[in-house]
């Protein structure tokens, strides 16, 4: 992992670092453009709570396995990765160390559109599961918080061409989510690499 591209942040049990320019402007606009057209998103239903709701957000599945991921209720059937996600993958693996059978993809298209707080620990991500959260378009505000210990926060601003970098006991220990924002905001797209067992 190259320290001159990435930063720890300063979390107890957990281990999280953020690449601020794992991809440079002119790709970023490249990787969205195509990736907006390319993917087949899909507008889902969750359950939360008991209740069936419409998904604040557009996803897709994508991995180098047929390997199906639940959460929420919802089951999705990857699609193949494609040349571009592969190329994608490439650049993460670098700088991440770390090589991924599977990409969660969500399309969230406006301000309205969020992930609400939770932790990526279901069972078939294994014990101490490695995310790789990339981002292209709008830059959205990312919140942090300690499942035990609800004093401890943290929050910083995904950018365009990011890498979040989640590993060790970080699922354990914290949730995280994406907020809704009044501001107007055009669409980010945000890759989620994860190996699916």
């Amino acid at each position: 992992m190259d320290k001159a591209l990435s930063y720890a942040l300063d979390m107890p049990q957990a281990d999280v670092w953020y690449f601020p320019n794992a991809f440079n402007v002119a790709e970023s606009k490249h990787y969205y453009e195509l990736l907006y057209k390319e993917i087949a998103w899909r507008a889902d239903q969750v359950r939360i709570f008991g209740k069936w709701i419409d998904q604040p957000r557009l996803t897709a599945l994508y991995a180098a396995n047929s390997n199906p991921y639940t959460y929420s209720g919802l089951t999705l059937d990857p699609n193949p990765y494609t040349p571009l996600l592969h190329e994608i993958l490439k650049r993460v693996k670098e700088l991440t160390g770390t090589d991924f059978s599977s990409c969660l993809l969500n399309l969230y298209r406006d301000g309205n559109d969020s992930n609400g707080w939770h932790a990526d620990d279901e069972k078939e991500l294994g014990t101490d599961p490695v995310i790789a959260s990339v981002s292209f378009g709008q830059d959205r505000m990312f919140h942090f918080r300690h499942k035990k210990d609800k004093s401890l926060k943290q929050k910083l601003v995904l950018e365009n061409g990011s890498i979040l970098l989640m590993k060790g006991s970080t699922q354990h220990h914290w949730q995280h989510q994406l907020p809704k924002s009044k501001r107007q905001m055009t669409p980010r797209i945000n890759l989620t690499f994860r190996n699916i067992l």
